[in-house]
């Protein structure tokens, strides 16, 4: 109720040969599945980046999905809610969506045979932070039962970040609208934490290495 965007599809190449794609107002949050060959158990949540403006679709989703499947790996990109385009849940709507996609994804009901101890999830940028969101707070009730997928675990069981942005809370206007304080994810992370893979460039201009630095500290 209330949300009036139009979801649309951008293209940001200007090279026909190659597409670097982007959803923008996302009104229907989506999960692709990507089947290897000759699966290993293992599943990954792909959570691609757009600053939570837009879910980027090709280099930080299919490619990487596929990428993943070619070595076995069992992975599911994520077209994600953003926070500004009006949901009642605010800046939960894309945590309460990679929730519900983690859920799916360990009951097997996406992908056959994927073992429910062997689920990560991985992020790119703005879904570095919903990744790190899903692995240090994905216990957190965000929605009511749909289904019996809901009564499974939601915190995965490691995580990559790469590059990932407002990891402290600042820097995403749309993380700090709404009520309450935006939720520090660095100050969150413990030595009992799941495993966490980092991965940024000292030069990155766009996100600054040393939110990422902080973390593993």
């Amino acid at each position: 109720e209330g949300v009036t965007v139009t979801e649309g599809i951008i293209e940001r190449s200007n090279d026909p040969a190659v597409h670097d794609r982007a959803v923008i107002h996302v009104r229907k949050p989506t999960l692709k599945v990507f089947r290897p060959a000759k699966p290993d158990g293992s599943a990954m949540l792909v959570l691609p980046g757009g600053g939570y403006q837009r879910v980027v679709l090709d280099k930080e989703g299919d490619e990487t999905a596929m990428r993943l499947a070619s070595t076995g790996v069992t992975a599911a990109v994520l077209v994600y809610r953003l926070p500004e385009d009006g949901w009642a849940a605010g800046r939960d709507a894309p945590l309460q969506d990679a929730q519900r996609a983690m859920r799916l994804l360990r009951s097997g009901r996406v992908a056959a045979g994927v073992d429910a101890k062997r689920v990560g999830v991985l992020g790119f940028s703005a879904g570095g932070h919903l990744a790190a969101a899903l692995t240090l707070e994905g216990a957190r009730r965000t929605y009511a039962d749909i289904d019996a997928a809901d009564t499974l675990l939601a915190l995965p069981d490691f995580a990559a970040l790469i590059y990932a942005a407002y990891l402290d809370g600042t820097g995403s206007p749309a993380l700090l609208k709404g009520a309450g304080a935006a939720r520090d994810l660095i100050a969150a992370a413990r030595s009992d934490t799941q495993p966490i893979f980092l991965l940024h460039a000292a030069d990155d201009a766009t996100v600054p290495a040393e939110s990422s630095v902080r973390m593993y500290r």
